[in-house]
């Protein structure tokens, strides 16, 4: 609202646009908040993996949000290039200095949460802070070039916000392919794949691992691991090796949820 009303009294565009980024952090805090709430719920009969499809689904909407506003802002702004206008107003910088130092702050604080939990969501809620500081960075800029120069240098305020609508719009990308990613269950890091496997390979009787499979799920990760074992083993023996692979892997982990082990005959007796 500061923001706002300074970029309109002080008649600058780029403090406007960025009144609007920020504005938008409501209403993505409230996605993120709705999304955790549901993807925190434990598996219930209609959901038995769980909810955590929820996180990653918040952060791809404020990715599309932040690609959305970054759309609005760079129609206005090239509207506004191309209409002669007014120098911003002197004091519009200092609204934006507080702002920068402000954002700046509340990213490095968020996205260390966001690495901590490995959130998407948390994560997209952290780059919106970092967008917000670059945009009032940028419209900093232009308004010290439109004023340092004076007149005939009025649209350097609305290049500004054109440069802060096209980082906005990177970063709204950069939010996006992770979180779509986690729902369509692509490779997590290879290090957590090779931590699981070298854990099976621990357990006595596992005498090969056929394939793994890991896969993200809001907060938590599910295993699918083939592990092979002596083919003449009874239906009971290879069930109990079976379960001690998944009790070791998921003591090893508190991010692994769930281990569906399958057991194969191994063809090297």
């Amino acid at each position: 609202m500061v923001k706002a009303v300074a970029g309109i009294v002080g008649n600058s565009y780029a403090l406007v646009a960025d009144a609007i980024e920020s504005a938008s952090d409501i209403i993505t805090s409230l996605i993120l908040l709705v999304g955790f709430h549901f993807a925190s719920k434990a598996p219930d009969e209609d959901h038995p993996y769980g909810h955590g499809k929820a996180e990653p689904l918040a952060a791809i909407v404020v990715g599309l949000s932040l690609l959305a506003i970054a759309g609005l802002i760079i129609g206005e702004s090239v509207q506004n290039i191309r209409t002669p206008h007014a120098l911003p107003k002197s004091f519009t910088l200092w609204v934006l200095l507080g702002v920068i130092i402000t954002k700046e702050l509340l990213f490095r604080f968020v996205k260390g949460v966001a690495d901590e939990t490995e959130s998407h969501a948390v994560k997209a809620d952290a780059w919106h802070h970092r967008s917000d500081a670059v945009s009032s960075a940028a419209a900093f800029i232009g308004i010290s070039i439109a004023l340092f120069l004076g007149e005939g240098y009025e649209s350097a305020d609305d290049w500004a916000a054109l440069v802060a609508a096209l980082i906005i719009t990177i970063n709204g990308f950069r939010i996006l392919k992770p979180a779509l990613d986690e729902v369509m269950d692509a490779a997590p890091p290879a290090e957590i794949v090779k931590q699981v496997e070298d854990i099976a390979l621990q357990i006595n009787g596992v005498m090969a691992i056929e394939k793994c499979f890991v896969r993200k799920m809001g907060f938590e990760y599910f295993v699918d691991i083939h592990i092979e074992v002596n083919g003449q083993l009874t239906v009971f023996e290879g069930h109990e090796i079976a379960h001690r692979v998944k009790e070791a892997v998921m003591a090893a982990d508190k991010r692994i949820f769930d281990v569906l082990t399958h057991v194969e005959p191994s063809p090297a007796q």
